[in-house]
């Protein structure tokens, strides 16, 4: 990968098995039920559909995150200069673009829970602002997702 693999935690493609299976709850939200095919992950996530339509059996590439910089997270170590502390997707007039430029769909959140029921297999719960996200699958592919971490949540077609 490129050197925007140092900020990517999680990375894999997913094909969507269910959508609303237990009824929709609200008009733009949507929660879909799906299985990577790279690491044997399953994901539940919810969604805005208006900003990102999805149907069953879809595939989708989904990109977990700590920062939206290229090149990794900005150091901030002694750090006098206010453009290193400026978000990256705030545009900066500099030409500076992040990693949300690759991706069709953006949420910005914080891993809030880490269940391990049975030692290998770890589930992480994610929260972006009430949509919430789970993914479910074998701790090694989960090393870097740390419990109480921002996280962005990137996804493409």
């Amino acid at each position: 990968m490129t050197a925007a693999a140092s900020s990517i935690v999680f990375d894999d493609i997913f094909s969507i098995n269910a959508i609303d299976k237990e009824g929709k709850k609200f008009d733009r939200v949507s929660r879909l039920y799906a299985h990577s095919k790279n690491y044997d992950m399953d994901l539940t996530l919810d969604y805005n559909v208006e900003l990102f339509p999805l149907q069953k059996d879809q595939n989708f590439a989904l990109a977990l995150a700590s920062s939206l910089a290229k090149g990794g997270a900005p150091k901030t170590e002694g750090a006098g200069d206010d453009d290193s502390e400026r978000d990256v997707w705030r545009p900066d007039g500099k030409g500076n673009r992040g990693l949300e430029d690759e991706y069709d769909y953006v949420m910005y959140g914080k891993i809030y829970k880490f269940d391990s029921d049975s030692g290998e297999i770890v589930t992480a719960y994610i929260s972006f602002g009430g949509l919430l996200m789970s993914l479910t699958g074998s701790s090694r592919h989960m090393t870097s997702i740390v419990l109480g971490d921002p996280i962005y949540l990137l996804m493409r077609k």
